[in-house]
Order: structure tokens, then C-alpha cells, then sequence
């Protein structure tokens, strides 16, 4: 009987500190947190955990919901509302009280792709008159209703599982705060607040030097037969790794101790140690940041996206045409928001960046709806991978947004290929988004060629006719096809006279 008597103690304590353990204090998801910004005129979930048949009630302007927390986990919806710049709380109650304050209702945007996404302001190099740095940061004090939710970029070794809260923080604009808001998103939410003047939320959910397939879900990545080799190849490479990172500390290790060695009898300064390769997951990999950067902040509600990324897909633009029309199609369903507005930013000229990349992001802009493409190739007289001239980047950016989110009129985009029509040793083109009419910046126009049926493209002549193109070159006689901008670093100079820069484009597409 003793034993017994002691032995259901040991039971008691046991369960006792099992309980105490299960048993959490209601929290909600760091996306709403002080300072935040919530969408108007939708219903707005919120959600966080708390211990498992916790009830949970959350209050906010005027509203009152309630629900029990199942597996630890709370969710409730908050019927639409209207923009409101006077700092609200919300109040979560279970267990125990939380008090959010100073929440805005107004815009939200997700701000997401690779370095020229998370490019911060404070680095920015404006040309062509656009202000200086100093200017921005001065002017940034009349913003404070314009808040960035920043998210810390987290470094992997194998392929990251999906989390539920991604721990981040929302920073309220001003001369010090902005420096750190990514400068697209940035010049976005200041001009759209100037525009609408309600309070602006951006989400800024970038790390630089991602593919896309790394932003991308497992369930969609294999859905795509011809994006097996992507799989295929992550795998090889971390399988590969271990390997390649011994030989490669051996190697480091003999260097230095042969070079320290030298500097102890020079009686020079010592030697810094080589910086070890890379892991194929550093960066999440494969679906890695879907699971990390993007799953957890679904169902949040905003209004649209703005994507800038490509540059690491640089080589593989037949590749990137099934790649972001996926990427959309996997982020609207898993938000369950519809077709909501998609602005991706075409990557800039720079060396490194084949034309067949930046022509997938333009098929995608015709084949998919409610998205729009933002040309940026005359934004920067440098052949930088990160061109510093952001402001005319976020302007354009609000130009697609403003016709596909808020009924904007203005032409949102430089004339665009449409057709071709063979008149003798002519070819005519047509264009849409003429705006007013086309133009060329300078005394003709650049970066045009035209090939027959050899296909051998040579150096051709164009010239702008009323709402058309005339291309031609002596010796082709019979031509089939024109490219304009076709090449690395395109020099396209036909805009139409709302100053918007045409894409680079060929008649031939593959």
C-alpha cells in the first residue's frame, strides 16, 4: 500500500507538471503586433496559439469575436473595415489579457523577391534628378502613417520545415526607421499614401541571392514535371556538400598554416582564413522560404503583391515562364484572396541577365491575368546587378498597381509588341500600350535587328510611322523576324510620350 500511495505521488507530480507545461498563455501571430497596419474592406483573420479548448476573444474597433483554440491554435475573422488613421488596440483574451496599440487600418502590400526587393533605402543612388538620399530620409518624417513589417532573413543547413510565425516586427516610418524599409517598397508606399492618403502597410518579405523556386511550394514545385531537374540537381549538391566542405577545409587549413608561417618570418600582418563554400540550403533551398518567409504569414489580408526577383534565374528564362506564372497561381490559392493584384518588377539590364528571362516575365504579363510587369532598363546608367536609382522603380510599381488595384486611368506601361506585318523588304509593327503616342529618346532608335530566313540577325534600321514601327536593313530582302533590346545589356530607347520604356521583345518567340 505504500508503494502504492508512492508511486501514484510520482503519477500526480508528473501530470501535474504535464499540465503546466500543455497550459500557454494565448499569444497571437507576430503580424499583429504594435504599430501594424490591417486591410481595409475585407474580412481581416487573426490568429496566434493558446492552450488546447482555450477561448479565446479578440476586440478591435468595436468588434467583438471569440473562438476555442484546437490544437493549440486560434483563428477568428473580423468583418471588413474602413481605413482609419487613429491608432486603435486590439485586445486578445484568454487565459490571460494581450493589448496591441497604435493598429491603422488602411493598405497592405507584401513585398517580396530577392537583393533588389530588400535593398534598403539608406543604400539608394539616385540619378537624373531624383533626390538625394539625405532629401528622401528628410522627407520621411511626413510619413508615419506609411509602417514596414520587417522579417529577419534566417540562414539554413538543410531545407527548412514550414513555421508557423515568422517573428517579425512592424516599424513606423521616420528619418531613422526608413533607412531600413527596402527603397522600392518604399517610394511605393509613400507615393500610394500620397495618392489615397490612408494609412499604408508593407510587408517586406525578401533575402537576397534566392532563386524562385526557393519561394515556391513543394506540392506545386512537383506538379511540374519539367521542374524535376530542380529537385534533382538541390539534392545532388547537398549530397555533395559534405565532401566538397572537407576538401575544401583541408585545402584552407594547409594554405594557412603555410602562410602563417611566411607572415611570422616577414613580420607581416597575419593571414585572413578563406570563407568556406556555401551550402545549397544556406539560402532554404527548394520551397525553403515558402515554408518560412511566406506560409506563415498566410491568411493575413492585404490588397496586393509586389514581386522583384529574377536575377538569380538569370540563365534560365525558358525555365522561369512555368516558374511565375506558378509562384502566382500557388500564392493566390493558398490565400484564398481570388486573382488579387500581382506586380512584378522586369530585372534590370545588367550583364549577367539573359533576354529569354525578362521575355517569361513578359509572357507572364500577357498569359496570366490581373498582374502587370514594371520595365525598369532605363532606370540606371550602370550595368550594376543592383541598380541604386529605386525611386523611379517604386513610381512605375505604382502605376501597375493603381490600374489593377484602384481603377487607375493613366497608362501604366511603355508600348508593348503586339504584331508584325511583312511589306516587301519592310516589316511594320504594332504596339499596344501607345499611351498618347510613341517616341524615341534621341535621334533614332536604338538596338533593333532583323533577320531573313537564315535567320542571322543583322544591325537594322527603325523608324517610328504614326502608331507604328517600320524596320528594315540593306540585303534582307524577304525578312521573317525583328528583336529589339534582344541582348544582355539592351539600350531600348522607344518610350511612348508618357515617358514609359517599351520591353524588349522579339517577333520570333520560342
Amino acid at each position: 500500500m505504500k508503494n502504492f500511495k508512492k508511486s501514484l505521488n510520482i503519477a500526480l507530480i508528473i501530470l501535474g507538471g504535464s499540465a503546466s507545461i500543455v497550459k500557454a498563455d494565448v499569444k497571437p501571430n507576430s503580424l499583429f503586433g504594435p504599430n501594424g497596419v490591417l486591410q481595409q474592406g475585407v474580412e481581416v483573420p487573426v490568429w496566434g496559439t493558446a492552450s488546447i479548448g482555450e477561448k479565446v476573444v479578440v476586440e478591435f474597433a468595436g468588434q467583438k469575436m471569440q473562438t476555442v483554440s484546437t490544437d493549440g491554435k486560434w483563428i477568428v475573422k473580423l468583418k471588413p473595415l474602413k481605413a482609419n488613421s487613429t491608432p486603435q488596440e486590439m485586445v486578445i483574451t484568454g487565459n490571460n489579457k494581450v493589448s496591441i496599440a497604435n493598429i491603422l487600418i488602411g493598405e497592405v502590400w507584401l513585398c517580396s523577391g530577392q537583393s533588389n526587393m530588400g535593398f534598403p533605402l539608406r543604400s539608394i543612388v539616385p540619378i537624373n534628378g531624383y533626390p538625394s538620399l539625405d532629401k528622401v530620409l528628410e522627407d520621411a518624417v511626413n510619413y508615419p502613417l506609411v509602417r514596414q513589417f520587417s522579417i529577419k532573413v534566417i540562414k539554413s543547413t538543410s531545407t527548412p520545415a514550414k513555421i508557423d510565425d515568422v517573428n517579425g516586427k512592424w516599424n513606423v516610418c521616420d528619418p531613422n526607421t526608413a533607412k531600413d524599409f527596402s527603397a522600392v517598397a518604399y517610394f511605393f508606399g509613400r507615393d500610394l499614401f500620397k495618392k489615397l492618403q490612408v494609412p499604408i502597410g508593407l510587408i517586406n518579405s525578401s533575402y537576397g541571392g534566392t532563386a524562385i523556386e526557393n519561394w515556391i511550394s513543394k506540392e506545386t514545385l512537383d506538379s511540374f514535371p519539367e521542374l524535376n531537374s530542380i529537385m534533382v540537381n538541390y539534392e545532388k549538391a547537398m549530397n555533395q556538400f559534405p565532401a566538397k566542405l572537407k576538401d575544401f577545409e583541408n585545402a584552407a587549413n594547409q594554405k594557412y598554416k603555410v602562410d602563417s608561417a611566411l607572415a611570422v618570418q616577414n613580420k607581416s600582418g597575419m593571414p585572413k582564413r578563406a570563407t568556406p563554400p556555401m551550402s545549397p540550403a544556406e539560402r532554404g533551398g527548394p520551397s525553403g522560404l515558402y515554408n518560412t518567409m511566406i506560409s506563415p504569414l498566410i491568411p493575413y489580408a492585404f490588397k496586393g503583391c509586389l514581386w522583384y526577383q529574377g536575377e538569380a534565374n538569370g540563365s534560365r528564362g525558358m525555365q522561369y515562364r512555368t516558374l511565375l506564372p506558378a509562384l502566382i497561381n500557388n500564392w493566390r490559392t493558398q490565400w484564398g484572396m481570388g486573382d488579387f493584384p500581382f506586380v512584378f518588377i522586369q530585372i534590370p539590364g545588367w550583364k549577367g541577365h539573359y533576354p529569354e528571362l525578362r521575355e517569361a516575365q513578359l509572357l507572364t504579363w500577357k498569359n496570366i491575368k490581373n498582374t502587370a510587369m514594371t520595365v525598369i532598363t532605363d532606370c540606371d546608367d550602370s550595368l550594376d546587378v543592383h541598380p541604386g536609382n529605386k525611386q523611379p522603380v517604386g513610381e512605375r510599381a505604382l502605376l501597375q498597381a493603381s490600374a489593377l488595384a484602384y481603377g487607375g486611368k493613366a497608362e501604366y506601361s511603355g508600348p508593348v509588341y503586339e504584331s508584325m506585318k511583312v511589306e516587301g523588304d519592310r516589316v511594320i509593327l504594332s504596339f499596344t500600350h501607345l499611351g498618347s503616342g510613341l517616341m524615341v529618346k534621341g535621334n533614332e532608335l536604338k538596338d533593333f535587328v532583323i533577320a531573313g530566313e537564315d535567320q542571322k540577325f543583322v544591325p537594322a534600321k527603325a523608324e517610328i510611322k504614326g502608331k507604328q514601327v517600320i524596320v528594315s536593313a540593306v540585303g534582307i530582302t524577304n525578312p521573317k523576324a525583328v528583336r529589339m533590346g534582344w541582348r544582355l545589356s539592351p539600350q531600348v530607347n522607344l518610350y511612348n510620350k508618357e515617358g514609359l520604356c517599351a520591353p524588349a521583345f522579339r517577333t520570333d518567340v520560342r
